[in-house]
């Protein structure tokens, strides 16, 4: 299982972490720039990330069934005890707090790998056919999927349970369902959202009514006041007085993106979005790579949608096009649970990619077909 030919790192996709990479050192200068103690803890979060990547990436995951279906379990017990037990912060309870240690673990957040990797052995363990899964294959995998959305609402993280759904079901809208569940969905959404609408807590509603009928709030208006403050080009660290003197709120994590607005500018924003829009069109792109790979489909587009959600509706709600839901900006904003998963995913894809081939260095049939030809 641990095993390696050299010549595997031959299929690594190397444009991967080039794409990661600046994005990773422009969020540590910013958040070290606000503070050297959570600078530090980022440095921390990087280095668990890397080891992350490097066990996922040598531990071949997508061939072990019986991890990925206790990998699920595990997560959906860690998200019950979230509900029982978990440390409550502004009225949400969403953390497991780690003894000892003064860390916290967020399940919603690793849930997500452990969601796709699931969704991906269903898949694979059963492929769609021509005109797309029917509604008995549907709505096996839809149990999956709801499952932890159900639980993750409830704590209560409307943001991250969205997000969760759209890129379950999202990825299955790639691999193929009926054009008729989808159109029975959308209707049945169509009529439901009275009732779904009077299930909501009373700051979701609160949140969704001043999005749509009041001006912008505190955040957001400090928001794009730092954003617009930021011109072309951007100004000194001690220019920057939006994050400096506090009028920015949470300027490390989920506004951080007005914080780099106001450092670098229009330049600065443009390169950003160059850098979220190559890495996500390039882990898209990585869905060509074998038609008949279903596993390797699942997880890149999976995770070249969370990462066009994510990074998608944090910018919208910092500038007052979305309603403030406390998506962070991947591998951006500051924060130990989301970056780990995305070092997980990132490592079961190159895991994916690079040992693809694996069989055709070491298995004895393929030497003898070598020699065979050769002769």
């Amino acid at each position: 299982m641990f095993g390696i030919n050299k010549k595997i790192l031959s299929y690594f996709d190397y444009t991967l972490p080039l794409l990661v990479a600046p994005i990773i050192l422009l969020s540590w200068f910013l958040i070290n720039e606000n503070s050297e103690f959570l600078g530090n803890k980022v440095l921390i979060y990087v280095f668990v990330g890397l080891l992350v990547f490097t066990a996922v990436f040598f531990v071949h995951i997508w061939k072990l069934s019986w991890f990925i279906i206790l990998f699920y379990w595990i997560h959906i017990v860690l998200l019950l005890v979230v509900e029982l037990f978990g440390d409550t912060r502004l009225g949400a309870q969403r953390w497991i707090e780690i003894p000892f240690v003064h860390f916290t673990f967020q399940p919603s957040e690793t849930m997500k790998p452990a969601l796709m990797l699931m969704i991906a052995y269903l898949v694979r363990k059963k492929p769609p056919k021509p005109n797309g899964y029917g509604l008995v294959d549907f709505a096996k995998i839809s149990f999956f999927i709801l499952l932890p959305f159900v639980f993750i609402l409830k704590q209560p993280d409307l943001g991250t349970a969205l997000v969760l759904l759209i890129m379950g079901y999202g990825t299955l809208f790639i691999i193929g369902v009926n054009y008729k569940i989808w159109l029975g969905i959308l209707i049945s959404v169509g009529l439901a959202s009275p009732v779904l609408y009077a299930n909501l807590h009373d700051y979701q509603k609160k949140r969704i009514a001043d999005f749509v009928l009041k001006d912008p709030d505190y955040q957001v208006r400090q928001s794009i006041i730092a954003i617009g403050s930021g011109g072309i080009s951007g100004k000194e660290k001690e220019e920057a007085t939006q994050a400096a003197y506090k009028f920015l709120p949470i300027a490390t994590s989920d506004f951080i993106f007005p914080y780099f607005a106001e450092r670098f500018g229009f330049v600065g924003i443009i390169g950003l979005f160059l850098l979220y829009g190559a890495l996500i069109f390039h882990i898209f792109s990585i869905n060509n790579t074998d038609d008949k790979d279903y596993f390797l489909k699942v997880i890149a587009s999976s995770t070249g949608l969370l990462l066009f959600v994510y990074s998608g509706v944090n910018i919208a709600m910092t500038i007052g096009f979305a309603p403030v839901v406390g998506i962070p900006l991947p591998l951006f904003s500051y924060g130990g649970s989301s970056f780990v998963t995305f070092m997980v995913l990132f490592g079961i894809l190159e895991g994916i990619l690079a040992f693809r081939y694996k069989f055709m260095y070491n298995h004895i049939s393929f030497s003898k077909r070598v020699l065979s030809s050769a002769g």
